[in-house]
């Protein structure tokens, strides 16, 4: 207990008001209290990777890995391996959904600044029509072309500012080096408050901007690989570089980029990505899954892992950069340069894959730049003389600013990734339309149930139903059930029985959970003295099931509930959405066998599962006789709208909007049978019902 207390102070925080919550609630005499009503047993001293939706998709996870590790393993011939990198990279590039045309660069110089050995271009291009780029370009002072490194920057704030060190390295030795900003970074904040600045961390930055996309079949990488895609274009366009001789590098996030781009674009012929490689178990298992841009609808159970990126590039050369006390696990990067080490190896190519590890901590440190220095050198210039750290003064931040303002979306004409969000939206809006026009309402519940992963109510396991006992209150019992079913799964329930039960049958699901409505003064009270049964269930990751932050706390008055378990579900290829659809399904089939007639079930469904409740019930019109939702989400739709939003990630679908919005559900189900109560815009604010 005490271990774990250390290690995870907001986790001990969680013991002790759990404790103060036993002791209040055993002092207050002759009243129900919420731990009366608690179905699940508190266990205060259960590690947090042990917490049901962890452990649940973590088992989903491994089981894909394992998969993966089987299919890796019979990859016997460079026949059989070449086949398997074109399937990679087939369904990486779909996964990318890069843009189909490449458009005018319209690169200008802003200013050059002239050092003894060197020179420095302060550069400005559009990867896309008005979408900024901010560059440095480090030049030799040479006649002759040279081989140039794109640099990509790990999460800092100042961007390409921050690189210095290892571009300065590059070019003192006869390499060019280009650097540009990343989206959220540097001059390149795509969020800017009335002061023009960017108030959010790049980290944050991205999982905010990272949201939207994914409702269009894309990703934040999409932008990402782009700019770096053409940051290759531009450095093809200079008479003073050898197009023939490009390498990447960068740290982190830099590493990241660097190795989607080394895996899909040829013209990289030696790279060295940094801080970021290892496997996607030993990964999930410490930190936690990455920042939105590192993260693919379906990769796990594809069967696309981190190594891969290596495998990928197989018989180019790369080198590993690595950390022996980074918090990206050595021990999976040392796996993932064994797994690619053994297919060079079978390409005749052993010596075009190495690894070097420094014992230190997480960033781009001088001995990995001198390594990823001297790896450019040989397999760009063919010198394999080493080189040696030389001191270098840095360059104030102010100096190296690209545009007028410090920030490209000061500039006339600039649009932001929301805005290109928004434009890609209303680009599929016609098809959309169309889609729901042709499609009967039968092909259009089968879409949903593709895209979403919700199975018929009539396939699902049964439930396993648990009796923990009973609570009298006047005029009526609450049955306390867990209902187990999908694997490993166990939503609490609690059964409001009256005494004369003559009323109707309703499910109430809360994103709060189903204790903040159960007190004698709440919704469910007033419902069960009129006579009606109501089975209030804890949805899974929500209220007694509800995941301890463990990575990315900071961000949820973004993202809602539970961020990490959502991205490690989104590459198993599951939806918040379809888990919860199919939690809210079982229980009201549980619910039909305990009233007469099995008759249909009223839905009631609150804020972050309202989403959820809406799909259950447009695809199972028999189950549902009527749903209200309450201070739910209005549509998808308001989520492109938005530079920010707020609550909204467990109530996304991966390319949904090309097919249907949530108001389409309600027009599935029939605008008679829903009630909206307070309907939320994606910026968490209430709209206003048109009659």
């Amino acid at each position: 207990m005490r271990d774990e207390m250390t290690r995870y102070p907001l986790y001990s925080l969680w013991i002790i008001l759990n404790l103060f919550v036993i002791v209040f609630s055993t002092t207050v005499s002759g009243q129900i209290t919420d731990l009366d009503l608690r179905v699940l047993k508190l266990e205060p001293s259960q590690p947090q990777s042990e917490e049901l939706m962890r452990r649940y998709l973590r088992d989903l996870s491994y089981e894909a890995f394992d998969h993966r590790l089987e299919n890796y393993e019979r990859l016997k011939t460079t026949d059989q391996i070449r086949d398997h990198q074109a399937k990679l990279k087939q369904f990486f590039l779909e996964k990318l959904n890069l843009p189909k045309e490449k458009t005018p660069l319209n690169a200008r110089l802003v200013d050059r600044k002239q050092f003894e050995d060197f020179t420095v271009e302060k550069l400005i291009f559009e990867s896309q029509p008005g979408f900024y780029v901010p560059a440095l370009f480090y030049l030799p002072k040479t006649t002759k072309p040279c081989p140039a490194v794109l640099v990509l920057c790990g999460h800092n704030e100042m961007g390409k500012a921050y690189d210095q060190e290892i571009c300065v390295g590059l070019v003192r030795n006869g390499i060019a080096a280009l650097c540009i900003d990343p989206i959220g970074q540097g001059e390149r904040k795509q969020v800017l408050d009335e002061n023009g600045q960017g108030p959010h961390r790049a980290t944050l930055e991205h999982v905010i901007t990272g949201i939207a996309p994914i409702l269009l079949g894309k990703c934040l990488a999409t932008y990402m690989v782009w700019d770096a895609i053409r940051s290759l274009d531009y450095l093809e366009t200079r008479p003073e570089i050898d197009a023939s001789k490009l390498g990447v590098t960068g740290y982190s996030g830099g590493g990241n980029r660097g190795s989607y781009l080394m895996a899909i674009d040829d013209r990289i012929q030696c790279a060295a990505p940094g801080c970021y490689i290892t496997t996607s178990r030993r990964k999930n298992d410490a930190k936690g899954p990455g920042d939105a841009e590192q993260n693919f609808h379906g990769q796990f159970s594809f069967g696309l892992d981190l190594p891969d990126y290596l495998i990928m590039r197989a018989p180019k050369p790369v080198l590993i950069l690595s950390a022996s006390q980074d918090f990206v696990p050595i021990e999976g990067t040392w796996e993932a340069f064994r797994q690619a080490k053994r297919i060079y190896t079978r390409f005749g190519n052993s010596d075009r894959v190495e690894i070097l590890e420094t014992d230190n901590t997480h960033g781009y440190w001088p001995e990995m730049q001198v390594g990823a220095i001297n790896w450019m050198r040989r397999w760009l210039m063919d010198v394999h003389e080493p080189i040696v750290e030389q001191p270098y003064t840095r360059i104030d931040e102010e100096e190296l600013l690209c545009t007028p303002q410090g920030q490209v979306l000061l500039m006339p004409g600039a649009k932001s990734v929301v805005d290109l969000n928004r434009e890609a939206a209303l680009n599929i809006a016609d098809e959309r339309e169309r889609f729901l026009t042709k499609a009967e309402p039968e092909s259009v519940r089968a879409k949903i149930r593709e895209l979403t992963g919700i199975r018929n109510a009539g396939t699902l396991p049964q439930a396993k139903v648990v009796d923990r006992g009973s609570v009298e209150r006047n005029g009526y019992t609450i049955k306390k059930l867990v209902l187990e079913w999908d694997v490993s799964i166990q939503l609490p329930v609690l059964f409001f029985v009256p005494s004369s039960a003559a009323g109707e049958s309703f499910i109430y699901v809360n994103s709060a959970g189903k204790i903040t409505a159960a007190d004698p003064a709440g919704d469910i009270e007033q419902l069960v003295q009129k006579g009606h049964s109501v089975l209030a269930v804890d949805v899974r990751g929500i209220g007694e099931t509800e995941t301890s932050p463990w990575r990315y706390e900071y961000m949820n008055e973004f993202t809602g509930h539970d961020v990490a378990n959502f991205w490690i579900a989104y590459m198993l290829e599951k939806t918040f959405v379809g888990m919860w659809a199919e939690d809210i399904m079982v229980s009201a089939r549980y619910l039909r066998t305990q009233i007469p007639n099995n008759s249909s079930i009223r839905l009631i469904s609150l804020a972050e599962t309202g989403p959820a409740a809406l799909h259950a019930a447009a695809l199972e019109p028999a189950m549902f006789k009527s749903l209200t939702l309450e201070n739910s989400l209005e549509s998808w739709t308001s989520v492109v709208e938005f530079d920010v939003t707020k609550n909204v990630l467990n109530s996304i679908v991966h390319d949904a909007l090309r097919h249907y919005d949530l108001p389409d559900l309600i027009e599935l189900i029939g605008d008679d049978q829903v009630i909206r109560k307070n309907p939320i815009d994606a910026g968490g604010a209430l709209i206003a019902i048109l009659k």
